[in-house]
């Protein structure tokens, strides 16, 4: 660690970002198991449900494509993801807009490093990339069932609620989501 790893005035390392690559996926995989554990030891099931995404084919094929797409980006302290953002096209899902954006596709951090901010920073980052391509409409989508405490967390980083919508899910309940939108100078 250099005196350039530290927050000023914190004393903290401060996370990397790089960008991932195919062989991050497992990286990705593990950071979605940690925080789905984390989710249903709280009874929040809702979101992500109640099996880790390693055993989910389809969740396992969704992180191989992030991996490949060359939108992924870790978050790293030494050599540990602590944190994945996948940006891209807007999800099926979402309802699209009539304007050029960057769509946050997936934001995921180590719950073993909460309070470091670590989710902000990768926001962060893909607002600088969304203003680098020069585009200026980032939108993300998000879980928002139980308390609406993920739709708060994305409005405390500067996002604007816009439309809410549900995902149709066969055999299980509904998904509702929340779209929203950070506009960028």
């Amino acid at each position: 660690m250099t005196d350039d790893d530290q927050v000023p005035g914190t004393g903290r390392d401060e996370p990397a970002i790089r960008p991932g690559g195919p062989d991050d996926a497992p990286h990705v995989l593990r950071l979605l198991d940690d925080a789905t554990a984390w989710l249903v030891a709280r009874g929040r099931t809702g979101q992500w449900g109640t099996e880790p995404a390693s055993t989910d084919p389809r969740r396992v094929a969704q992180a191989q494509e992030y991996a490949a797409s060359g939108g992924l980006y870790l978050a790293v302290l030494g050599d540990r993801p602590v944190g994945a953002l996948v940006v891209g096209a807007t999800v099926e899902y979402v309802p699209p807009v009539d304007e050029p954006e960057l769509f946050v596709r997936l934001l995921v951090t180590d719950r073993a490093y909460a309070g470091r901010d670590i989710g902000g920073r990768l926001l962060a980052y893909a607002a600088e990339l969304t203003r680098a391509a020069g585009i200026g409409l980032l939108r993300v989508d998000c879980y928002a069932g139980d308390d609406g405490a993920l739709v708060r967390w994305y409005e405390r980083a500067g996002f604007t609620r816009t439309e809410r919508f549900t995902v149709a899910r066969p055999g299980r309940p509904p998904w509702p989501g929340q779209v929203l939108a950070r506009r960028l100078a």
